[in-house]
C-alpha cells in the first residue's frame, strides 16, 4: 500500500510502499477515503511528543469503508462507512476506565502514534474504537468531526454553561464547535492571529458575534474560554478576558509554558483546565449531533503524497478551516 512514514523527528514524511497490514483479533481492515491533518501531526513531527512508534504512520482522522475483519470483529459490515479517532484502545480494567474516564487511562494507545494511521491506503484499528459515519457527509467533510470535532466537543462540554464563550484560535476545531456554539444559544467571540482579517470575517460568517485579534480585549467579559492555539501565553490572555467563576480550557494536547501571571487573574472562582483525549461516549453523542445541527465543515483537500506540503500550510495558517488528506485520488 502507498503510505506517507514518518522515521524521525524534524525530517519530513516519506513516501513509501508498505505491506498491507492484516487485522488482528477484534480490529477492522479499513480502506482509508480521507484522512484529517491535525496539529497534533506538527507536535509528533516536531519531536514535540517524544514517543511515537517508529517508523509510524501518522493520522488520526480516518474516515474509510470496512475491507476486512479479524477474528471476533463482528461489528461492522464489509463496506460499512466507519471514522477513526485519536483514542485507539484502552485497557479497560484501570480506575480511570472503571470511572467512565478511559481518556485519562495510562495505558491507552492512540492512533496515528502508538497505531499506525491513517496517511495510507490501509489501516487497521479495534472496532470498538471506530465510529459509524453519518450518511449525510461526504468523506472529506468528515475527518475533521474525528478529532477537531470531538477533542473540541469535549473541551465545550469542560466550559460548562457559558453563555459568552471566547474562541482563541479558529481553526479546524474553532469553526466546528462556533456552529455547535451558536446552536446552543451561547455567544461566540473568536480570536485569531493579529491581522488575520481573512479569518476573522470566517468566524462571522459560522455565527461569532464579534471576531478580532487575540492581542484584543473583547467588548464583553467571557463566561469561558477554549484555547485552541498552542501558545502558553493565551491562557493568561483568556483570564484577563474573563468575568468571575470562568473556565479557560486548554484544547490541545502540547502547549508551549504557559507565563506567570498575577494571582488577581485567577481569583474570582475563575479556573484553568485542559481537555484529555476523548472517550467513546463523547463520540457516540458528538457524531450523533453533528447532522442535527447542522455541522458544516470547510476543507481544503491534497493528495497523500503531498501530507508535507499540508502539514506546512497547516502550520503557516494558509487556509481556513481544516485540512484533509484525499487517499483515494478521486476525490480531489
Amino acid at each position: 500500500m502507498r503510505a506517507m512514514l514518518f522515521e524521525r523527528a524534524g525530517r519530513p514524511l516519506r513516501p513509501a510502499e508498505l505491506p498491507d497490514p492484516v487485522p488482528g483479533p477484534g480490529q477492522v481492515l479499513i480502506r482509508v477515503q480521507a484522512c484529517g491533518v491535525c496539529r497534533t501531526d506538527l507536535h509528533i513531527l516536531d519531536g514535540e511528543l517524544a514517543e511515537p512508534k517508529l517508523p509510524l504512520v501518522p493520522g488520526h482522522q480516518i474516515v474509510g469503508t470496512v475491507a476486512g475483519a479479524g477474528e471476533g470483529a463482528e461489528r461492522f459490515a464489509s463496506g460499512e462507512r466507519v471514522g477513526v479517532p485519536w483514542l485507539g484502545w484502552t485497557c479497560g480494567e484501570c480506575r480511570y476506565c472503571l470511572g467512565g474516564r478511559e481518556n485519562l487511562c495510562d495505558r491507552a494507545r492512540f492512533t496515528g502514534y502508538d497505531i499506525d494511521g491513517g496517511y495510507a491506503e490501509l489501516a487497521v484499528a479495534d472496532e470498538r474504537f471506530c465510529f459509524p459515519i453519518p450518511a449525510g457527509y461526504p468523506d472529506q467533510q468528515a475527518a475533521p468531526l474525528l478529532c477537531a470535532g470531538l477533542i473540541g466537543y469535549r473541551a465545550l462540554r469542560l466550559v460548562g454553561e457559558a453563555e459568552r464563550i471566547g474562541f482563541y484560535g479558529f481553526g479546524a476545531s474553532a469553526h466546528i464547535l462556533c456552529q455547535v456554539a451558536v446552536d446552543e444559544g451561547r455567544r461566540v467571540f473568536a480570536f485569531t492571529r493579529e491581522g488575520d482579517e481573512q479569518t476573522q470575517a470566517f468566524a462571522r460568517r459560522l455565527g461569532a458575534e464579534w471576531a478580532g485579534s487575540s492581542e484584543e480585549e473583547p467588548p464583553e467579559q467571557l463566561d469561558g474560554a477554549i484555547v485552541f492555539a498552542a501558545a502558553g501565553e493565551l491562557m493568561p490572555a483568556a483570564l484577563r478576558a474573563s468575568a468571575k467563576g470562568a473556565r479557560v480550557i486548554g484544547a490541545g494536547i502540547h502547549m508551549s509554558d504557559i507565563p506567570s501571571f498575577p494571582y488577581e487573574i485567577l481569583w474570582g472562582e475563575r479556573t484553568l483546565g485542559s481537555v484529555a483525549n476523548l472517550t467513546r461516549a463523547d463520540g457516540e453523542e458528538f457524531i450523533a449531533l453533528a447532522p442535527r445541527v447542522p455541522v458544516s465543515t470547510e476543507v481544503t483537500a491534497y493528495p497523500l503524497e503531498e501530507a508535507n506540503t499540508a502539514l506546512d500550510d497547516l502550520r503557516a495558517g494558509r487556509f481556513r478551516g481544516a485540512a484533509v488528506l484525499a487517499v483515494d485520488p478521486e476525490l480531489i
